[in-house]
């Protein structure tokens, strides 16, 4: 096992009803959404938008998710999933990873439809997303790999081959195996560089951080990669061909906050990332800015800690208070937004300026109660207007089973917007679950 990967495991014609649509196994075409990015471009001036929904929006791979299982509990009896001991989806996971394994051979391909491969893929990747699945999968993993990289190079549509990309990242995530990065990197690449989708590069770019991270798992590796996002951020997503393409450069921002935050010393990179950074804060596209942002903090976190640490100083030629009011003046002036979009500037800006100002993690909210008075019929005031005030801190959490977990730092929340991403609507099944999941947080 690599440092990395050593480092998180000891850190610790008829037709079809909606009911039947929005299960797994139905038989028709599911949409795919690449989350991460809103309807507008990386800059002013660009291409209209991927027609694929944000994170945030209602049609968001989450939400879909969780419609999906909803609809497959409440007929588990009717379809197989409930067979008297609660393992019945395992049967069903076990025919899809035989007939995703039977596809990478030579000609197995050809005996199932488009429809039919959509389908496969759409189920696979819900189960894997909302059962951990690590012991139904490790048997087939090398002919389970194989299949969805031939899915991903040979996919006949833009669904085929996102679904075998999200779900080749989900596989990774389950079962890490080192040696995938370097058998499949080429394909996966191709896939980023060449597809002439959006949404097809934009999975890409996530499966690559997810392969580097535990389909290697070195520091070389990830040091690699996250050079790969930073070209394309600096581009604007034209070295892969997806010039002002917000989706991509979302992506491609994210990949590199999470595979960073697995990293004790950025200053190898520090200095060309923060230009980068720096320069997409001027971005048209709110989720590009707010991205952008969060690697800035991650970015002086680092350095923060690695001076605490060892003492060696990083010194960058930005000011983080001047970037942090710059973030503030910028939120103030988004007036040509959608509303959606200049609250989540505004809201996550703020978190951020806070972070930069205070040297604090993200969320963290200045209000309180006086401390004369830190009960019911005191005054919320806000510590930055003086006086003694008792702050309520960090307010982000995530629960791992009954434990609440306080996001307090910049890397732990990349690393957790990254996996919400990744998992969507099973990130809470793998966060009690998944043991790499669980240490890596």
């Amino acid at each position: 096992m690599h440092d990395l990967r050593k480092k998180a495991l000891l850190e610790s014609g008829k037709t079809v009803s909606r009911k039947a649509r929005l299960r797994p196994d139905s038989k028709s075409t599911t949409p795919i959404n690449t989350p991460g990015t809103s309807p507008q471009g990386s800059r002013q001036g660009s291409r209209p938008p991927s027609r694929f929904a944000s994170e945030d929006e209602g049609s968001s791979d989450s939400e879909l998710d969780d419609t999906m299982t909803m609809s497959t509990m409440s007929g588990a009896s009717e379809h197989g999933e409930d067979d008297g001991t609660g393992r019945g989806w395992v049967d069903r996971l076990s025919a899809r990873v035989s007939q995703i394994a039977a596809g990478g051979r030579s000609g197995e391909r050809k005996k199932m439809s488009n429809q039919e491969r959509e389908d496969m893929l759409q189920s696979y990747l819900h189960l894997v997303r909302h059962y951990y699945a690590k012991s139904e999968i490790e048997p087939q993993i090398n002919d389970l790999v194989l299949g969805l990289v031939r899915a991903v190079r040979s996919g006949i549509n833009t669904t085929e081959r996102v679904l075998a990309l999200q779900a080749l990242a989900v596989t990774i995530l389950t079962n890490p195996d080192e040696s995938v990065l370097d058998r499949h990197v080429t394909i996966l690449k191709s896939a980023c560089e060449e597809d002439d989708a959006e949404e097809v590069k934009t999975a890409a770019i996530y499966a690559l951080a997810v392969a580097a991270m535990y389909g290697d798992g070195s520091t070389e590796a990830a040091e690699d990669m996250m050079q790969y996002m930073i070209d394309i951020i600096e581009s604007d997503g034209h070295t892969i061909d997806a010039p002002d393409a917000a989706p991509v450069v979302v992506a491609a921002l994210k990949s590199w906050g999470f595979m960073a935050a697995h990293l004790d010393d950025l200053s190898a990179q520090s200095e060309q990332a923060m230009e980068a950074f720096v320069e997409q804060l001027d971005s048209s596209d709110a989720y590009v800015q707010t991205s952008a942002g969060d690697n800035i903090a991650l970015l002086f976190e680092n350095a923060h800690n690695l001076e605490e640490g060892t003492g060696e100083k990083v010194n960058f030629k930005y000011d983080p208070k001047r970037l942090a009011q710059q973030m503030r003046d910028i939120s103030k002036g988004s007036k040509s937004m959608s509303k959606r979009d200049r609250r989540h500037l505004k809201s996550d800006f703020n978190s951020i300026a806070t972070g930069l100002e205070r040297g604090k993690g993200p969320g963290y909210s200045t209000a309180g109660w006086a401390a004369s008075n830190p009960h019911t019929g005191g005054s919320l005031i806000e510590s930055s207007h003086g006086g003694d005030v008792n702050e309520f801190g960090y307010r982000q959490t995530i629960f791992v089973g009954k434990e609440k977990l306080t996001i307090d730092s910049w890397g732990l929340s990349a690393k957790v917007d990254f996996l919400k991403v990744v998992l969507a609507g099973g990130f809470p099944t793998h966060l009690t679950k998944n043991e790499i999941v669980q240490e890596l947080l």
